[in-house]
């Protein structure tokens, strides 16, 4: 049978001869895989507080650092928050409805890489676009709580600091850059 005008034989050294960025088949090193879990325990934003306490707003949930003059923390965890919510999950702001997609995001990422450093088997576009899915969520749920704390009226820009979003983007680039590329490139002519 023969082969259709313009179409390239395939040889077996043809497929093997790609490089590592041109293959989805790579993994996580173990370097990447830290940095995804460190990721978890990255407060997505901080709140300063007017009375020199800090609140840290990680996937998890708050903790409150000081404030008043006292010292200690405090904490409040997320699923405690959501449950006891007397308003329905749809009726809360955008921004509180996107917290458990950055927590969902961050978790299959997650899970992604460990599979790529435990079996050797990750699709390293599918973990960076959950990293970059992850950094939105996360800096949608920041943008929120700035809105909440008044930026850009009496609190200014610096009301809410998006950490989190920005060390998820730093991670997915420095991480899984190339692959993003091959995703943001197309397919190979």
């Amino acid at each position: 049978m023969e082969r259709p005008h313009g179409v390239p034989e395939s040889t077996p050294e043809s497929s093997s001869s790609r490089s590592p960025s041109e293959s989805r088949s790579g993994s996580s090193g173990r370097v990447e895989w830290v940095l995804i879990f460190a990721l978890l325990t990255v407060p997505m934003a901080i709140v300063p507080g007017g009375s020199g306490g800090l609140t840290l707003v990680s996937l998890w949930g708050f903790v409150t650092l000081g404030g008043d003059g006292a010292v200690g923390v405090g904490g409040y965890p997320v699923w405690a928050y959501f449950l006891d919510q007397p308003r329905p999950f749809a009726t809360l702001p955008p921004s509180i409805r996107a917290w458990p997609l950055a927590v969902g995001f961050h978790l299959i990422a997650a899970t992604s890489a460990t599979a790529g450093v435990a079996l050797g088997r990750e699709d390293r576009q599918v973990t960076g676009g959950l990293l970059l899915l992850a950094a939105a969520a996360s800096l949608w749920v920041a943008v929120g709580l700035g809105v909440r704390f008044g930026v850009g009226s009496t609190a200014g820009w610096l009301a809410v600091l998006p950490v989190g979003a920005v060390a998820t983007l730093v991670v997915a680039l420095a991480g899984y850059g190339r692959d993003l590329y091959g995703i943001a490139a197309g397919p190979p002519r």
